[in-house]
């Protein structure tokens, strides 16, 4: 599949019919990775995007491997399994 771009900030929008929402708040977007997109950081699928555009963020441990990428505006972590 296609890696994703981040290179000038991450846009759902681009991305969304391979994307489901699972949960949304006013800074913070859970996603499921429905399309096999592939990583930024490591070029492998990953299983879920949460993408946060907190200043500052505390993550319970995700199960399995994750990936980090920091936008200018938004922090995006991806988990893998």
């Amino acid at each position: 599949m296609s890696e994703l771009d981040v290179a000038d900030g991450f846009d759902v929008h681009e991305y969304r019919e391979g994307f489901k929402l699972r949960k949304e708040t006013r800074e913070t977007m859970h996603l499921e990775n429905r399309a096999g997109y592939d990583c930024p950081v490591c070029g492998s699928p990953f299983e879920k995007l949460f993408v946060s555009e907190k200043a500052r963020h505390t993550f319970q441990s995700p199960p399995g491997p994750f990936c980090l990428v920091r936008t200018d505006e938004q922090l995006l972590l991806f988990t893998h399994a």
